[in-house]
Formats: C-alpha cells, sequence, structure tokens
C-alpha cells in the first residue's frame, strides 16, 4: 500500500512521513498513530533493535495501513548476535511479508559501547550482508563512529538504499554520505540550539537525499524538548529544515515524503497489491 499524497492540516495540506520512530507495545501504538493521524503524518516506520522488537514491529505494522516496520540488530544489542533477526528476515522474505521494508537500525556506537565494539562491528557486517542479499534497504545508526562506518561500508558494499539515521554529522559527514548515495534522516536534534555543525550540513545537502523522523519516544524536538516524543511531531522537525534550505515547507513536506515513499519500495507495495 502506498501512501496518499495530501493530508489537512489547518488551511494547507501538508503530508509528513515519519520515516524512524519506535512505537514500543501493541498496546500503546493505536492512540500514537491516531494522534500522528490528526497530525497529517501519512506514514510510519517503526524501527526494531533487537530480534523481540523485530517481532514486535511487524505485528504492530499488521494492525494499521500506514506502519511498516523494520528488523534488526542496534550495536547496543550486537552481543546477542544476528541469528535470529536473520531468521526472522528470511521467513518475511519467503512468505511475502509486505510489512517488512528495511533491515536495521544497526551500525556502531562507540559513545556508549554498550556491546564489545568487534561485536558491534561483526552485527552490523553481517546486517549489511543482509540487506544486499535481500534486496532490503539498510537503517545505519552510527555515533562517534563515523570513519569505522565509512570504511565497513566501503569494504562490504553501501546498500543501493541506505539511510543514516538521527544523522549528526557535520557538513563533511553529509557530503561523504550523499556521495556514496545514501540519504540523511533528520531527527528533532535539527531544533536544538547546540546542533549548529548539523545544522550547516541540513543547509548544505540536497533535498532530496533528506527524509524526516521522530526517533519518538526520544529526542522531542524544541519547543518539546524533554518531554516524551511522539509521531505527531514529525511536522517540526520538517519546518526546521525548510527554514535551513530556505524552501517552501510545502515543497519539503511533499519531498521528503515522496523520497520516503520511494526508499522504502511502498510505490511497488501498491502495485503487488
Amino acid at each position: 500500500m502506498a501512501v496518499s499524497s495530501e493530508a489537512s492540516t489547518g488551511e494547507m495540506s501538508l503530508g509528513w512521513f515519519d520515516n524512524h520512530c519506535h512505537l514500543g507495545e501493541r498496546s500503546a501504538a493505536g492512540e500514537l498513530v491516531s494522534d500522528a493521524r490528526d497530525a497529517g503524518v501519512l506514514g510510519i516506520i517503526d524501527v526494531a533493535t533487537d530480534a523481540a522488537s523485530s517481532a514486535r514491529c511487524l505485528e504492530v505494522a499488521r494492525d494499521f495501513d500506514d506502519v511498516w516496520a523494520t528488523a534488526g540488530v542496534h550495536p547496543h544489542d550486537a552481543a546477542g548476535g544476528t541469528a535470529e533477526v536473520v531468521e526472522l528476515v528470511e521467513a518475511a522474505i519467503r512468505s511475502g511479508d509486505s510489512k517488512l521494508v528495511a533491515i536495521g537500525e544497526c551500525g556502531l556506537d562507540h559513545h556508549y559501547d554498550h556491546s564489545p565494539r568487534e561485536a558491534q562491528r561483526q552485527a552490523f557486517i553481517e546486517q549489511i550482508d543482509l540487506a544486499h542479499r535481500v534486496g532490503l534497504p539498510l537503517v545505519i545508526h552510527t555515533r562517534e563512529a563515523w570513519e569505522e562506518t565509512f570504511d565497513l561500508l566501503a569494504e562490504h558494499g553501501v546498500p543501493s538504499r541506505t539511510v543514516f539515521h538521527c544523522f549528526t554529522g557535520g557538513p563533511e559527514e553529509a557530503a561523504r554520505c550523499v556521495e556514496m548515495g545514501a540519504h540523511l534522516s533528520i531527527s528533532g536534534i535539527v531544533t536544538f540550539n547546540s546542533a549548529q555543525e548539523l545544522r550547516a550540513a541540513v543547509a548544505a545537502t540536497p533535498l532530496d537525499r533528506l527524509m524526516v523522523e521522530t526517533d519518538a519516544p526520544y529526542l522531542a524536538p524544541v519547543p518539546h524538548r524533554g518531554r516524551r516524543n511522539r509521531p505527531a511531531l514529525v511536522a517540526r522537525v520538517g519546518e526546521e529544515v525548510a527554514m535551513l534550505l530556505g524552501r517552501p515547507i510545502e515543497e519539503v513536506a511533499a519531498t521528503t515524503t515522496a523520497t520516503a515513499q520511494r526508499f522504502y519500495g511502498l510505490d511497488d507495495l501498491q502495485e503487488r497489491g
């Protein structure tokens, strides 16, 4: 199913796509999705971090026409390996489950190091290879690990659809991501006064390489910072991106939504019926 092209938000028709959030338990998802729809959100990607959340994200996505899921192992959980997630992904592919649209989030986190770095590295490599093998997009989490992330992608190949979620690099990292054909997903951090390097990166990046996200329940944008984030607030991120690019907000909403729809293959899902 493809997302529709419009949603009413006041006097103008704007439609946003939250391309990365964590809806959490199935019992709580209905309220979050309803709230997002009321705010003009046309689609949501519910992102997994381990085997259990991969299964749960798929269950949640099946409950809604406008929610899709990823499956993957976050670097924090890399010590547990990827075998269960690989098995889940392969089963979903065999069954033709159209709700599974990406691998991740996966990558390297050298800030917290909740898993040993070698375990992070191995889990990331295995998920890069999995994305290549099954033809799904790759959702990357990288923190304080830019060079090793770039090196592993160069060694194992950048999947044709790759996104750096919650991008927090500067103009140099953004340019390298774009050069390799990847997209940048921008979170509420872009509204923080302290994020000047990120803001400069967004201003220098072509609009068609950008998507927007909430990473809910984390990283609520200003003026909601410090509160629990939710997909309904993705428009606030889009507004900031529009301001930094000097582009009309309607254009940013339409372009980022269309980019997300293409990136996750949602037009193809509609064609498969």
